[in-house]
This record gives structure tokens, C-alpha cells and sequence, in this order.
């Protein structure tokens, strides 16, 4: 193996390593919500700052790479799109974060289960989560046929979240003591909605390092 090719080599690992610590962390993020997992959020709250190295690491390589061996093509595109993703990951990470906070909150510890269900919380982590991991499948194969069936999980993930709108008013017109914990139920349901934007950054990028081509603003009929 030639020496760039050890170092691209070193940036795809290096990202395969922070893209199993995230995963694991919306996994994670996904059972303190539904248990409501005080001791397990608290654990996704300390392993933030792993995911906070992963992204500096990443980028401090990708740029010398670029620096030192002045790539083209393929190996430059890749460098570049690590960057991206690696900063795709970290706002993932940054948002489950965000959520297990939401979970150790006092405020809110008391959440029905039914309007959880209701919300169709669960289901939203659960197309996060297989949009993480068939990009990451995607990543490590080079393949961006999926590239569609990804983007568009994106889709149901916007559906849920425009349908939370009027189960959460109904709720705290029922609930007026719980109206302030239903608003901060209502920005870790925009977090999750964000996860699924980023998801989409993350395969827009694996297309343009693999094919050479450009998604962004460009809508889905360009497959």
C-alpha cells in the first residue's frame, strides 16, 4: 500500500470510529427517552466531549493531507467531504446531547408514556437511526445507490414533526401546569427533526466524493 494511500486509509477510520460513538449515542439517547434512563443520559452527556475530539481530530488530518500531498480528484474530494461529514457528525452528536439533557431535566420528569407515543417519538428515532446506518454502510462500500432511499427517510422524519404541532397544543390547553415543560419537549422534537437534516448533508456528501456529483439544492430527481 502506497503512503497516501495508508493516510486515506487512516481519514476513513478515523470517521468509521466517530460514526459508531454517534450512532451509539442516538441509540443510547432513543432508550433513556423511552425508559426515561436518568443514569444512561448522563452517559451520552459525558461521552459528548469524545465525539467533540473525533471532529478535531478528523479535520486536523484532512487538512494535512490536503497540505502535505496536494491530492486531486477522488483523494481531494474525499478530504474534503470528510471534513463536512465529520462536522454533520459532531451536530448529531451536539443533538443527542441535547436530548439527554432534556431527560435528566426535573421539570419534565414526570412525561406521559401515551403522548410520547402519541408524538410518535420512537418511530422518528428509529428512521434516524437507519438513515445513520445506511449512510455509514454506504461510506464504508462506496456505494451511493441508496443514496435516494436515505434522503427519503428524511421525509417521514418532517411528517412526524409537522404532526406534533397540534397533539403538543392539545396537551397543554389540557395541561397548562406542564406548558413550559411541553415547549422544551417541543425543541428536542426540532433536534431529532435536525438529526435528519444532517443525515442528509452526510449522503449528499458520500455522492459527491464517490460520483463526483452535487446534490445539495439540487432536489432528489438528479438520482
Amino acid at each position: 500500500m502506497k503512503h497516501t494511500e495508508k493516510e486515506i486509509q487512516l481519514l476513513k477510520d478515523e470517521v468509521k470510529l466517530m460514526w459508531k460513538l454517534v450512532i451509539s449515542q442516538l441509540e443510547n439517547a432513543k432508550k433513556a427517552m423511552l425508559n426515561n434512563d436518568i443514569a444512561l443520559a448522563t452517559k451520552i452527556i459525558r461521552n459528548e466531549n469524545d465525539v467533540n475530539t473525533f471532529e478535531l481530530k478528523v479535520d486536523n488530518l484532512c487538512e494535512n493531507f490536503i497540505a502535505l500531498n496536494n491530492p486531486v480528484a477522488i483523494d481531494l474530494r474525499l478530504a474534503l467531504s470528510l471534513i463536512k461529514i465529520s462536522s454533520s457528525l459532531e451536530r448529531i452528536g451536539d443533538f443527542t446531547d441535547g436530548i439527554a439533557r432534556f431527560i435528566t431535566d426535573k421539570e419534565c420528569e414526570t412525561l406521559d408514556p401515551d403522548l410520547i407515543e402519541r408524538l410518535n417519538i420512537e418511530k422518528m428515532f428509529d428512521t434516524l437511526l437507519g438513515m445513520l446506518l445506511d449512510g455509514f454502510v454506504a461510506f464504508e462500500t462506496e456505494q451511493t445507490k441508496v443514496s435516494e432511499k436515505i434522503i427519503s427517510k428524511d421525509d417521514q422524519v418532517d411528517e412526524i414533526y409537522n404532526n406534533v404541532f397540534e397533539t403538543l397544543a392539545t396537551h397543554i390547553k389540557n395541561n397548562p401546569a406542564q406548558t413550559i415543560c411541553m415547549l422544551k419537549l417541543l425543541l428536542l422534537i426540532r433536534k431529532l427533526e435536525r438529526i435528519g437534516d444532517h443525515n442528509n448533508n452526510i449522503v449528499e456528501e458520500i455522492v459527491f466524493f464517490v460520483d463526483a456529483r452535487v446534490l445539495k439544492h439540487s432536489g432528489s430527481n438528479n438520482f
